[in-house]
């Protein structure tokens, strides 16, 4: 179900930038104004739910294997900072729209 979920999430949002973008380029401030704010929605929808599930799973991690518990915190740390350039590049990139 989550892979379902999130492959439509995906879905809508490269095809809510590409209304932006095409709307964008006719002159047409109707349209690209409310599609960027439905993006940039769901870029930080995606972040918020990419890092909750970073973080969930270091914790179990952690939980089965308390000696490796730095290693994995460390690992989580530069996942959730990927994560979050990420969905901070896909927002600028919904506000310039």
């Amino acid at each position: 179900m989550s892979q379902i979920l999130s492959k439509l999430l995906v879905t809508t949002g490269a095809f809510v930038l590409m209304m932006s973008a095409a709307g964008a380029q006719e002159g047409d401030t109707n349209i690209a104004i409310p599609t960027a704010a439905i993006g940039a929605g769901l870029a930080l929808i995606g972040g918020g739910l990419g890092i909750g599930r970073i973080g969930g799973s270091a914790v179990e991690a952690m939980a089965r294997q308390p000696e490796m518990a730095g290693q994995i915190q460390t690992a989580m740390i530069i996942a959730a900072a990927l994560v979050e350039g990420a969905t901070f590049f896909a927002l600028i990139v919904c506000l310039i729209v």
